[in-house]
């Protein structure tokens, strides 16, 4: 059936002088959404993250467009030219190489930019390497509740790799966050080495194309897993668990009190309940409620 013939795309509103972030697929081109279809065949004009890896989806679809090259070493000066054209009361998209642009790609300045001028940002969802590792995560989501912190590629840099993976460590929300082909086997192994045996990791291999491969195993398996793994090559995404704080570990309100009252002199009650919930293990509930106590207590 043509794209045409959907009455529902046809209702779809799509103001001038507004720009369009369209997400693309991961990987598997089945994965492009009717509307993000129907935006960029609408729209006056593409800004790509690279318009030669576009290229070859925009053909694949029969879509023909202007493209001009939007990137992160021109974010900033490509904005201006495309503020230019919604400004003439053109109509214009955004695409990253793959999945929503933004997420660890460029497109947060170009939006930022954007905005600050007056125009209006119309996010196009699909398809995200973060929601399918979720979706098929099981006992790795479990233990967190649905709360997850998403930390982007992880860091070359050695002290950027410790304050991360301490981070991970300590935290009781699952840690998300995206790797190479050419360095999953150092911070796999770097995963083993700090985290407790049992501690939950889910590894995606390649979501959505021919080769996709997930595992779900524990830290202390890793080495093995490593060992037995056919290939390491495509993109990687890495799911590790949240820490399982036991009741032994969680503090007394006495000892809570202690410290939202030492925090008090420096910090708001929201800023108290940030640092308790991410150092302690509590709710936010609780932490803002030991932090509203504290203020009282004080005459705050």
């Amino acid at each position: 059936m043509e794209l045409s013939s959907y009455e529902f795309l046809k209702q779809q509103d799509l103001p001038a002088g507004a720009l369009y972030m369209v997400a693309t697929p991961i990987g598997n081109l089945g994965d492009i959404t009717l509307r993000a279809l129907h935006v960029l065949n609408a729209v006056d004009g593409i800004a790509c993250e690279d318009t030669r890896h576009s290229a070859a989806l925009l053909q694949q679809f029969g879509i023909h467009k202007r493209c001009v090259a939007l990137h992160e070493h021109n974010e900033l000066e490509g904005a201006q030219s495309v503020i230019q054209r919604l400004a003439n009361g053109e109509r214009w998209a955004y695409i990253s190489d793959a999945g929503t642009p933004g997420v660890s790609d460029p497109g947060a300045r170009l939006v930022n930019e954007v905005q600050k001028s007056g125009f209006r940002i119309i996010p196009i969802p699909g398809a995200s390497a973060v929601s399918a590792a979720i979706s098929a995560s099981g006992a790795v989501m479990l233990p967190s509740e649905g709360r997850y912190q998403f930390l982007g590629f992880w860091p070359n840099k050695a002290k950027d790799r410790g304050a991360l993976l301490q981070d991970i460590r300590s935290s009781t929300k699952t840690s998300i966050f995206f790797e190479s082909p050419h360095h999953i086997q150092e911070t796999l192994l770097a995963l083993h080495e700090q985290l407790e045996d049992e501690r939950s990791v889910l590894i995606g291999r390649e979501l959505t194309k021919k080769f996709e491969q997930i595992a779900t195993l524990k830290a202390g398996e890793i080495p093995a897993w490593l060992e037995t793994t056919p290939s390491l090559k495509g993109e990687f995404v890495v799911l590790v668990a949240g820490r399982q704080a036991g009741q032994d570990e969680a503090p007394d309100q006495a000892k809570l009190l202690l410290w939202a009252n030492a925090l008090s002199p420096f910090l708001g009650s929201k800023e108290i309940a940030a640092v308790l919930a991410q150092t302690l293990g509590l709710s936010k509930k609780e932490a803002y409620q030991v932090a509203l106590d504290a203020k009282t207590a004080l005459g705050g």
